[in-house]
């Protein structure tokens, strides 16, 4: 069956191109603006405001370049550009994510729904995908036909499916995919495409997200948001004349052309592929209410959770890995370790020689580069047969906070080096490594990226890191994790899912308490660095925090 159309009703999509029904019509004069007013007013007596007696809808923003993505609730931030996955004893990925499709006519609150069941569900990470993302690009006498509200945008042909179906392949098995974002006043697809990770949960909507045979079997749960057609039509009348100033004439017009006629041949059909159907839509809260226990369910079997247990058994009695190099213990570097273990050094002195420990730590790794020979001419006129370095340009990237501390060293030993910063926390309550910020340099990919936090204790932060490099299409032999301090289970961790990951430290201890501190440890490097308090329960941020 061909995949039908999708509707342009995220509530922070720009707006949709003309002749589907959501475009704009010709300017609205001056004259014509109060009597426009008016009609608005009108339609809000016909309907009450969406998601009247709740509080007031907040913006999702999984389509909005100028807000990050996030979708804020009353119990907590919920972040919809996912997460990198992560690797468990046995480094191997947890199980795909649960797709849940959500089909309907335009206007008929789908995205209020979504946004229902994302609250209701309490998952800190999931992934909003619409199909207003995936428009074709628009030939010039295709864009010539849409200004004259001639080319239906409500026509499956105006879709790309292929790049649909990938994209949603890719995020279910939690990869990282580029997700196009289209301008709908010009037709095209903007040249900087957003970046979108997998995780638990993924929702997609669209006008009909189950047309299409292929894009169907990706879908574990079908919702079908079933709203009477009078009140999609004055919600249509509503938004396009309050939002996109355009007139009633049109928006009657231009629905009854194409929107109706998508619905009666491609929508409505589809309802009966659905497992669960919303009428009323949002107003229905026990339907949400039967939605969310069935993927908390499904949640629960597959339990996409991350076992600390047995990833610290995992790995006892294995020799270190070839890929871990340590800086020679000499009696310099020993005495330094002394002074930054020892709880009474003062905050002056465990900085100056943490720093002094981190540029011999820093010109160690830069031996393990590609360096190729060369030949340069001495001030002499003689001949000098040097070494190069062979690639492109290195970059820095330190997970924040204590990571940044090693960026200084880094900059006093490469010139022009560009640097990049990624954020993981702990969930408290799932104990599960999440990424929360990223800043990297573009073009990354051609680099040698050395990775820098100060201390690795399981090494989740760290595989979260390096899968996050991967994501941005980093060789895994181009990256070079360094510490000052690492847990033998961390390095396990990290070299039995990232074999080809260079790991670079200047010392590594045995063990790992339960409470995933490194014994005997540094203590929490950050505090002890930036002079800030420990954590209430003493916990060290970059051992247990997964910051390291």
């Amino acid at each position: 069956m061909a995949a039908p159309p999708a509707s342009a009703d995220t509530p922070c999509s720009p707006p949709p191109s003309p002749a589907a029904g959501d475009g704009p019509d010709r300017p609205v004069a001056k004259s014509e603006a109060a009597c426009e007013d008016r009609n608005v007013e009108a339609l809000d007596r016909l309907l009450p405001p969406v998601g009247a007696g709740r509080s007031p809808r907040k913006r999702t923003t999984s389509q909005c370049k100028s807000e990050p993505p996030l979708l804020r609730t009353s119990k907590r931030t919920i972040y919809t550009a996912g997460r990198p996955p992560w690797y468990n004893e046995h480094g191997t990925q947890s199980k795909e994510a649960f797709a849940i499709g959500l089909g309907g006519g335009s206007a008929s609150g789908k995205t209020t729904v979504a946004r229902m069941i994302i609250e209701a569900l309490d998952v800190p990470w999931v992934v909003l995908l619409s199909m207003d993302s995936f428009y074709k690009v628009l030939t010039r006498q295709q864009q010539e036909q849409a200004a004259l509200n001639n080319y239906n945008f409500d026509h499956p042909d105006a879709f790309d499916f292929d790049l649909i179906v990938s994209t949603l392949q890719k995020l279910k098995q939690g990869k990282s995919v580029k997700v196009p974002v289209y301008d709908f006043t010009t037709h095209s697809r903007k040249k900087d495409w957003k970046t979108l990770y997998g995780a638990n949960v993924i929702i997609f909507e669209g006008i009909m997200a189950f047309a299409d045979k292929t894009l169907l079997e990706l879908l574990d749960m079908k919702i079908f948001v079933d709203t009477d057609s009078d009140i999609r039509l004055v919600r249509r009348l509503r938004r396009d004349i309050g939002e996109r100033g355009r007139d009633i004439t049109g928006v009657i017009k231009q629905y009854n052309k194409f929107v109706k006629p998508a619905f009666d041949q491609y929508i409505q059909p589809t309802m009966r592929l659905a497992d669960i159907v919303v009428p009323r839509g949002s107003g229905n809260a026990v339907a949400i209410d039967l939605i969310v226990q069935h993927v908390h369910s499904q949640l629960e079997e597959r339990k996409l959770r991350w076992d600390l247990a047995a990833l610290a058994s995992a790995h006892q009695c294995h020799p270190l890995p070839q890929t871990l190099s340590v800086l020679k213990s000499t009696p310099q570097v020993r005495g330094m370790h002394t002074i930054i273990r020892d709880k009474e050094t003062s905050r002056d002195e465990f900085i100056f020689y943490s720093k002094r420990l981190m540029r011999l730590l820093i010109e160690h790794a830069l031996s393990f580069l590609p360096f190729q020979d060369c030949v340069v001419q001495t001030p002499q006129g003689q001949d000098y047969a040097g070494k190069c370095y062979a690639g492109k340009q290195i970059t820095g990237v330190s997970i924040l906070r204590a990571g940044e501390t090693m960026e200084p060293a880094l900059r006093a030993v490469c010139k022009d080096v560009r640097i990049g910063t990624i954020l993981i926390q702990t969930n408290q309550l799932t104990g599960e490594p999440e990424l929360h910020y990223l800043r990297l340099p573009k073009d990354i990919s051609d680099d040698h990226v050395i990775l820098m936090d100060c201390t690795v204790s399981t090494g989740a932060a760290a595989m979260m890191a390096v899968r996050v490099l991967l994501d941005h299409d980093v060789p895994e032999d181009k990256i070079f994790l360094l510490s000052l301090l690492m847990a033998e289970m961390g390095v396990h961790s990290v070299a039995y899912a990232f074999p080809r990951v260079r790991i670079i430290t200047t010392a590594v201890d045995k063990r790992v308490n339960d409470l995933f501190r490194i014994i005997p440890g540094i203590g929490n490097f950050g505090d002890r660095y930036f002079g800030t308090d420990a954590a209430p329960d003493g916990s060290d941020e970059e051992e247990v925090a997964w910051a390291s």
